[in-house]
């Protein structure tokens, strides 16, 4: 069985979870996000490349994006 460590932060509590499943539960998951889709790839490989050319920036919270 796979373990996928999960941290949640909020305020200042720090919660850590751990979620446990087998390949065909992730075969499962990954469906329903639409991992398998090549849009999905096309995206993701786009992301990746925008990463890689400094465009994008870390933010805190959605107020950030006002700026």
């Amino acid at each position: 069985m796979v373990s996928l460590n999960i941290t949640i932060t909020q305020g200042k509590k720090l919660n850590k979870k751990i979620v446990e499943f087998d390949v065909d539960q992730f075969e499962k998951l990954a469906a329903l996000f639409g991992m398998f889709n090549p849009d999905f790839i096309k995206r993701l490989n786009k992301a990746e490349k925008d990463i890689k050319a400094g465009r994008i920036r870390k933010i805190n919270s959605l107020k950030d994006l006002e700026k």
